[in-house]
C-alpha cells in the first residue's frame, strides 16, 4: 500500500472479506456500527492508495471477494433509510436526543460508501465485478442527478446554522447539505459507468438510454450547473468539498464536474453500442443540439476529443428525428430498493420507534466508549493526509491554521471564531476528549 498506511495488507482483506448486507433495522446497531467503522477504514486507505499512485489493493480486494454488489445494497438500504426511517425520527415528539452523533453517522455512511465507489469504480474491473446490480446503481445515480437539476433552481443548500435550531433541526440541514456532495460523488460514478458502456449488458443500456434518457439529464445538468453559483458579484464553484472563489483568470477553465458531464455524453452518445441503441426522437434532438452553444474554442482545446462529439451533433441538427421505438423488449429490472421497500412495507414507524429505544438514545458511557472508537479511525494524521487542501474554519471557513486545545478535532482561524462555535461544539468536544483520555 502507499507510504502512509491506516491498514495492513492483511487488515484490509479481514476488513472486505467480512463485509456484509445488513438490514434497515440493524442501522446504528453496534454490528452496524462495526461495519460503518471498517468502512471507513477502507475508504481512507483507498484514498491514501489513489493518491500515492502505488497500486490500488482496496479495489482489487473489494473485486476478488465479489463485494461491490455488497456495497452497493447498503448504499440503497442507507439510501431508503433517509427516506423512510429518518423523518419519522424528526417528527417523533418524545425524541429530544441530548446527542444526535449517532445518527449523523447512519446519515454519513451514504457518503462514506459512494465516496469508496467513487475511487474503485475509476477501475473497469469494479463496474464490471458489480453484475447485476449495476443496474441497481445506475437507477441510484439517476435519482441523485434528478434531485440535483431539480434543486438546481433554488440554489445550493444554505450553510449558516441557527442559533435557534433545535438538535434535530440542524442534523436535517447537515443531512441536506450532505445529499448535494452525494449527487456530486454519484455523477462522477456514473461517468465510470459509462466509460465501460461496450461492456455493459443491453438492460444496463436500456436502463441509461430508453427508461430514465440520462444524455438529455446530462445536458440538463450542463445547463443549470448546481456546482457553480454567483455569491456577492463572483463566481464561485463547488470543489473539495467547499464552495471558492473563482478567479476572472480561471473562469474559462472546465471544472472537474463539468468535465465529467462531458465525458459522459461523450461516452453515451458516441460509442457503437450506445448509438446502435439511443432513440434520437425530435425532444433528445432538441435537448442534444443544445450543447452546441457549450462547445467553444476554449472547451475544445481543453478536451480535443469533444471535436467528434461536435462533428456529431452537426451531423444530427441535418438529419430526421426518429420516431419513439415500439419494440418489445424482455429486460432485466433493478431489485435492490424493490425488495426493500417490499420486506419493509408498513414498518417504517416500528423500525423508527425501535432505533430510538434501542440505539439512538445511548448512555454517557455508552458515547464515551463510542467516541474513543471514533478517535481511533479518524487519525489526525490520516485526515491531513487525506485532505485535498488546507484545514478551514469550522465556524467561517476561512483557511484555519489553529485546532481545538481540547479534543484536536475542529480547526479555527481565530478565537472569535472558537467562542462562537463552542455552543455547537461543546458536546462533541468533550466526549471526544474523554474517549481519548480512556485510552
Amino acid at each position: 500500500m502507499g507510504d502512509m498506511e491506516l491498514l495492513l495488507p492483511g487488515e484490509a482483506d479481514v476488513l472486505v472479506r467480512g463485509l456484509r448486507s445488513l438490514k434497515l433495522r440493524d442501522m446504528g446497531s453496534r454490528g452496524w456500527n462495526q461495519q460503518h467503522e471498517n468502512l471507513e477504514k477502507l475508504n481512507m486507505q483507498a484514498i491514501l492508495d489513489a493518491t500515492a499512485g502505488q497500486g490500488e489493493p482496496i479495489q482489487e480486494l473489494l473485486v476478488t471477494h465479489g463485494k461491490i454488489p455488497t456495497l452497493v445494497e447498503e448504499l440503497i438500504a442507507v439510501e431508503m433509510w433517509k427516506q423512510k426511517v429518518f423523518p419519522v425520527l424528526c417528527k417523533l415528539e418524545d425524541f429530544k436526543p441530548q446527542n444526535t452523533f449517532p445518527i449523523y453517522m447512519v446519515l454519513h455512511h451514504e457518503a462514506s460508501i459512494i465516496n469508496l465507489l467513487e475511487t474503485v469504480f475509476f477501475h473497469k474491473e469494479a463496474c464490471e465485478s458489480a453484475e447485476d446490480t449495476v443496474l441497481d446503481l445506475v437507477d441510484y445515480c439517476h435519482r441523485k442527478l434528478t434531485l440535483l437539476v431539480a434543486q438546481s433552481g433554488r440554489g445550493a443548500p444554505p450553510e449558516e446554522e441557527s442559533q435557534h435550531s433545535t438538535p434535530m433541526q440542524e442534523l436535517q440541514k447537515q443531512a441536506e447539505l450532505m445529499e448535494f456532495e452525494i449527487a456530486l460523488k454519484a455523477l462522477s460514478v456514473l461517468r465510470y459507468i459509462t466509460d465501460c458502456v461496450d461492456s455493459l449488458s443491453l438492460s444496463t443500456l436500456s436502463r441509461m438510454l430508453s427508461t430514465h434518457n440520462l444524455p438529455c439529464l446530462l445536458v440538463e445538468l450542463l445547463e443549470h450547473s448546481p456546482w457553480s453559483r454567483q455569491e456577492g458579484g463572483k463566481l464561485q464553484q463547488f470543489e473539495s468539498g467547499r464552495w471558492q472563489t473563482v478567479t476572472p483568470s480561471e473562469q474559462q477553465k472546465l471544472s472537474k464536474l463539468d468535465g465529467q458531464v462531458w465525458i459522459a455524453l461523450y461516452n453515451l452518445l458516441l460509442s457503437p453500442e450506445a448509438r446502435a441503441r439511443y432513440c434520437l426522437t425530435s425532444f433528445a434532438k432538441g435537448q442534444l443540439l443544445k450543447l452546441r452553444a457549450f462547445l467553444t474554442d476554449t472547451l475544445l482545446d481543453q478536451l480535443p476529443s469533444l471535436a467528434d462529439l461536435q462533428a456529431f451533433l452537426a451531423h444530427l441538427a441535418l438529419t430526421e428525428a426518429q420516431p419513439p421505438k415500439k419494440d418489445l423488449v424482455l429486460e432485466q429490472i433493478p431489485e435492490i430498493w424493490e425488495r426493500l421497500e417490499r420486506e419493509n412495507k408498513g414498518k417504517w414507524q416500528a423500525i423508527a420507534k425501535h432505533q430510538l429505544r434501542q440505539v439512538f438514545s445511548p448512555s454517557e458511557q455508552d458515547l464515551r466508549l463510542q467516541a474513543h472508537r471514533w478517535a481511533k479511525i479518524y487519525r489526525l494524521d490520516v485526515l491531513e493526509a487525506v485532505a485535498p487542501e488546507r484545514p478551514r474554519c469550522a465556524s467561517c471557513s476561512a483557511e484555519a491554521s489553529k485546532r481545538c486545545s481540547r479534543c484536536q478535532n475542529e480547526w479555527y482561524c481565530c478565537r472569535e471564531c472558537q467562542v462562537k462555535h463552542w455552543e455547537t461544539h461543546g458536546k462533541a468536544c468533550v466526549l471526544a476528549a474523554q474517549g481519548d483520555r480512556a485510552k
